[in-house]
């Protein structure tokens, strides 16, 4: 049976299938581009955009890293990757990924919108005053990342009274996703957070609020998964991890070849500055961070609010916005690389046009 598409506000994507957004640097240009030129999707994340192009675009580097929020999270650098994005897709729906956590959130919010992206999608807290940054740009759609109806409950009441709107859409990530959860290390593990129970519940609180579409994130693999979602409510699925696994994918070799030989219990849930467990493989960092040996924290670019310059990083003992560059970079010595728990399963890199064939007609 052909997937029906997906509108999300004034945008009409072909096959239902979003890109996760992933930093620093594993989708930009290359991949997002790709993506929505098949059909899905792609998804361009904001975080780190002073890496790229070989940090081209920084105003002023220490220790050959950007140096604070406005270097870290590049305008310029932003506006060349979706420049090279619709280089590649045309007029297609291009999506940016702008984590709530951030420094500069309703700036990047902004840089964002300027840049051309027609889709605005946040997580990593819950974006209560989202539209607040948006409001020049009406014909963006906002997405907001849930893992909860509860949470959508709250965001749709705030926004509906602040600013007489409601998301376009709404990303329900379940506890399977790569990089940070919506939920405690406990939690994670519990049957009644597990996406497949979580669906219906937030299918329904979307339906009280104008059945807005409902995109289901975290474990999906194959195109029997997102069958299973479609049949339990869901409009469409978000994809990360597996898209990892494609030549377009900006993301390092390394980083690829990480996937390729990780084991199903090298992909483990840990501690972050962000104040979230993320999901991610076990590597030469992670030994590191739990013998408490990791490489020095100096909080040179000042990513994320909840770290509180360099606190939070040093609790659990790792700067997120270095070890990300690394991996980016491909350090398989401190490099942080995140996953979701399929990421084991990569077995072979190939084109972003076959693995939408995958995912459409079936392995």
């Amino acid at each position: 049976m052909a997937f029906k598409s997906l509108k999300i506000g004034k945008h009409i994507i072909d096959i239902p299938i979003v890109q996760g957004g992933m930093g620093v640097g594993i989708s930009w240009d290359k991949l997002a581009g790709n993506v929505s030129k098949e059909g899905g999707l792609g998804v361009i994340s904001s975080v780190g955009t002073g890496y790229y192009e070989d940090k081209a675009y920084v105003q002023r580097l220490v220790a050959e890293r950007p140096l604070e929020v406005h270097n870290f999270y590049s305008k310029d650098a932003l506006f060349k990757i979706f420049e090279n994005a619709r280089n590649v897709c045309g007029d297609k729906p291009l999506a940016c990924n702008v984590l709530y956590a951030i420094n500069d959130y309703g700036r990047v919010v902004t840089d964002a919108c300027e840049a051309g992206a027609n889709i605005i999608i946040t997580g990593a807290g819950l974006p209560t005053n989202m539209p607040e940054f948006t409001a020049d740009y009406p014909d963006v759609a906002l997405v907001p990342i849930v893992s909860s109806a509860k949470a959508l409950k709250i965001i749709c009441k705030r926004w509906e009274k602040r600013y007489g709107r409601l998301p376009d859409a709404v990303i329900l990530e379940g506890p399977k996703s790569g990089g940070h959860q919506g939920f405690t290390y406990e939690q994670c593990a519990l049957d009644e957070n597990q996406l497949e129970n979580l669906v219906k519940p937030v299918v329904e609180e979307a339906a009280l609020w104008g059945g807005m579409p409902v995109i289901a994130a975290g474990g999906i693999w194959d195109k029997a998964d997102i069958d299973e979602m479609l049949a339990l409510g869901a409009s469409g699925v978000q994809m990360g991890t597996r898209f990892i696994g494609t030549h377009e994918c900006d993301a390092h070799s390394n980083f690829k070849d990480v996937l390729l030989g990780a084991k199903e219990e090298d992909i483990i849930l840990m501690g972050s500055p962000v104040g979230y467990p993320a999901r991610g493989v076990r590597t030469n960092l992670t030994g590191l961070v739990e013998r408490r040996e990791g490489p020095a924290i100096k909080c040179i670019s000042n990513c994320v609010a909840p770290c509180h310059r360099g606190v939070e990083a040093k609790e659990v003992g790792f700067c997120i916005a270095d070890r990300l560059s690394d991996a980016y970079e491909g350090n398989l010595e401190l490099g942080l690389f995140f996953s979701g728990t399929n990421g084991y399963r990569i077995t072979e890199i190939i084109s972003v046009k076959e693995l939408m064939k995958k995912l459409t007609e079936g392995e």
